[in-house]
């Protein structure tokens, strides 16, 4: 009789407990498709802003070659071959005029030359998340900055 009344009180334990595994269920399954969204939000802003720099090297690259190569023969001195500021800022604007992959509000912050054989670009776009526009509906400003160098032989 004991090995009877055993598994009569293991049924009504076991009943007990009805449910609470559908709980947990739910709960991972609401935290794994939230983890998946916040991934997606995460790999958009990476590849957003690698967009963003590749047109930003582009730009500088762009701005480094600003000066006049005819003006360029191998007697010039260093002196003669200066980037100056202003050649670097409309070589930069001349480049952004191009068609390229479009970006929301894209402006050039910067476009100057440090040592006048460099130029640097600095473009800032804003990115908008694909999937989460509720939590972050303005989106977030993303700013790079490319450092070009020109070298004439």
């Amino acid at each position: 009789m004991r090995i009877r009344d055993l598994t009569v009180a293991r049924s009504n334990s076991a009943s007990s407990e009805d449910g609470s595994t559908l709980l947990l269920t739910i709960f991972y399954g609401f935290l794994s498709l939230v983890l998946i969204l916040v991934i997606v939000a995460a790999t958009s802003l990476y590849l957003e802003r690698k967009r963003l720099f590749t047109l930003a090297d582009g730009a500088a690259f762009a701005g480094a070659e600003a000066f006049d190569f005819g003006a360029v023969d191998p007697g010039t001195t260093e002196a003669q071959r200066a980037l100056t500021g202003a050649d670097v800022q409309k070589a930069v604007t001349d480049y952004l005029a191009l068609p390229h992959e479009k970006f929301e509000g894209l402006t050039m912050t910067q476009a100057y030359s440090t040592d006048s054989h460099s130029a640097t670009v600095s473009l800032s776009a804003w990115w908008r998340p694909p999937v989460l526009t509720l939590v972050i509906p303005r989106g977030v400003p993303i700013t790079v900055t490319s450092v070009a160098r020109s070298v004439v032989w």
